[in-house]
């Protein structure tokens, strides 16, 4: 595949712009995302780019470009024209020589004390910045750390000064990381080492640094948006969560089939230890909550058989979710991964090293993202290094143990199978649910399930984390977090309901459950919650709101099999109604607590 230059973004914007001229510029929606970008210096093309690679992903960029050298206008300004677009994303890129102005290049001129200082006073006047962003700005703003100069006036007597420019500069990188850790609406992008691994040498054109003040070379403004895209897919929910994988000449060396379980390449020695590497990184993933497949054109037996007794092997059965090993077509297997796993399509990462294989998915399942792998497998692992659709903007405790509760749930499911009833299954279980009122603990988790959950979600309305806390803040409003275990093991939080008083009733905002605990009672022990909490209220009705899609028609059919009424349709919306007076019995085999 051809890598595209900068003037090959510049020609595909000016096509979109085209393409998209007639919706209405100031449309507003999940097909759009409005990024503001901000900075110290000329920033000519990262606009352009970044419109291409929301178009490839799927959405519309709406971009807030602010005024030349004027952040700090910008950011100070409670109406600014950046507050006033109200983007979801914020990109703030400062320069290291502007920021420290003459002290860039004098830095000597100082003593160590004073250079000390010096970074605190510049600390302070970021934390300036972004006191003014929580305080008056939506969404996330992205700060960048400072490159490491490679050169000192100090020369090779550099590492022997006391706090010297180099530690400066590293010491103001550990601050931002420091200060802004634990605040949910900060990132803190490594640029430092973005160019470590593009090259600093390379960073800057001097030719247009002089004659247009441009700060970056123009070659490195694509990847850097690249790395930019991974905040802007998981702020727009597009990030992906399962990777499947073949198996011959993708996670070993060779064809089983053929080669044998002796003769196939993987070890700690080349070729095999590329293979190797590749299944540590992949492991490493499963630790942040991407789930790993199988599908593979093999004999099951042989395959197993390495997967299960290779010494070599570091991804085992226990860390697959899914497994199809057969000769059937590779997007019915595909299909029927994503049915099993209760994942759309759009969830999916596919890696094989065959072509094939690759262009037959992307023609049969556009909606599955296939990697694209060089020929040689010592470049498997960068190849996924770089992919920019697995990445979260919060790894929760629920992400941490996916893997294990795909597990659990193919447990479950051999259980099921021992039962005549459903009611003696659901019993056997010993389902506990804890409803509990959201807190910062949970609000990521909430904002993750909103983002995702699709099936049972009455509205789809897709609440980020600051949306949530602003509706926690509202007169009248209550949001619940809904965590659900069994006998096999804990589900954590996997489901949410949002509502309020509103006249003589008790309104749901939303309501929704993640698919992997449905069909268990859960949610009709959270409805009787709900009508508990509405005549201790003194309010006489539940009403829910109900927005269909192409998806959640199961949360419509559980209103009215829930004894739910249909009052009225406005718009879009339905509206149903449930008469607390009358109660509402919750399973007798759940046992509830509530915090």
């Amino acid at each position: 595949m051809k890598k595209m230059s900068i003037a090959d973004y510049f020609l595909i914007d000016r096509k979109i712009g085209r393409k998209n001229s007639k919706i209405a510029p100031f449309a507003d929606g999940p097909g759009f995302v409005k990024i503001g970008i901000l900075g110290s210096f000329t920033l000519n093309g990262i606009k352009e780019t970044l419109n291409v690679k929301c178009d490839e992903a799927g959405f519309l960029l709406k971009p807030y470009i602010g005024k030349y050298n004027q952040y700090n206008q910008e950011l100070l300004d409670s109406s600014s024209g950046l507050y006033s677009f109200k983007p979801d994303l914020t990109i703030l890129f400062l320069d290291l020589r502007d920021f420290l102005g003459e002290h860039y290049h004098f830095p000597y001129r100082l003593t160590a004390q004073k250079r000390r200082s010096l970074v605190r006073e510049k600390m302070e006047r970021i934390l300036c910045l972004v006191r003014a962003f929580t305080k008056y700005g939506t969404g996330k703003l992205i700060l960048k750390n400072f490159s490491v100069p490679t050169h000192s006036t100090m020369g090779i007597l550099e590492s022997k000064q006391e706090f010297g420019f180099f530690e400066m500069v590293r010491s103001l990188n550990r601050s931002l990381e420091e200060k802004f850790r634990e605040n949910p609406r900060v990132y803190v992008f490594d640029y430092d080492n973005f160019l470590n691994r593009h090259g600093k040498l390379e960073a800057s054109d001097d030719k247009m640094l002089y004659l247009a003040d441009m700060k970056l070379n123009q070659n490195l403004i694509p990847p850097l948006c690249d790395e930019y895209m991974r905040y802007i897919k998981a702020i727009k929910g597009k990030t992906r969560k399962c990777i499947v994988l073949d198996l011959d000449n993708t996670l070993w060396g060779g064809i089983v089939g053929e080669d044998g379980f002796d003769g196939i390449k993987l070890g700690p020695t080349s070729p095999g230890n590329a293979f190797m590497e590749f299944q540590k990184y992949l492991l490493s993933l499963t630790e942040r909550g991407i789930i790993l497949a199988i599908n593979s054109s093999n004999n099951q037996q042989d395959a197993i058989k390495v997967i299960k007794e290779h010494p070599y092997m570091v991804l085992k059965e226990q860390h697959f979710a899914s497994i199809k090993i057969n000769w059937d077509n590779k997007p019915n297997n595909m299909i029927e991964i994503a049915k099993e796993l209760n994942v759309g399509l759009e969830s999916l990462v596919y890696i094989d090293d065959d072509k094939r294989n690759r262009q037959l998915m992307r023609e049969m399942l556009p909606r599955v993202l296939v990697l694209e792998l060089p020929e040689d497998p010592a470049l498997y692992l960068r190849a996924l290094k770089d992919c920019t659709d697995l990445d979260a903007l919060h790894i929760t405790e629920e992400d941490r143990k996916r893997g294990l509760m795909y597990v659990q749930e193919r447990e479950r499911k051999d259980v099921r199978l021992l039962f005549d009833d459903m009611a003696g299954f659901l019993a056997h279980l010993e389902i506990r649910v804890k409803i509990a009122k959201a807190d910062s603990f949970s609000i990521p988790r909430i904002s993750q399930l909103a983002q995702r959950t699709n099936q049972f979600n009455l509205t789809t309305r897709r609440y980020g984390e600051e949306t949530i806390r602003s509706i926690m803040q509202k007169d009248g409003y209550e949001v619940y977090s809904i965590s659900v275990e069994d006998k096999f093991g804990d589900s954590g939080i996997s489901g949410a309901v949002i509502f309020k008083k509103k006249g003589d009733s008790l309104f749901l905002d939303n309501f929704l459950m993640s698919c992997r605990v449905l069909g268990k009672g859960v949610e009709r022990t959270v409805i009787a919650f709900c009508v508990e909490k509405a005549r201790k209220a003194k309010t006489r009705y539940l009403i829910c709101e109900y927005i269909p899609t192409e998806k959640n028609a199961i949360a419509r059919d559980f209103l009215a099999d829930s004894g739910f009424v249909f009052i009225k349709k406005e718009n879009k919306s339905e509206f149903w109604r449930l008469d607390a007076k009358k109660g509402f019995k919750r399973p007798p085999f759940i046992k509830v607590g509530e915090k």
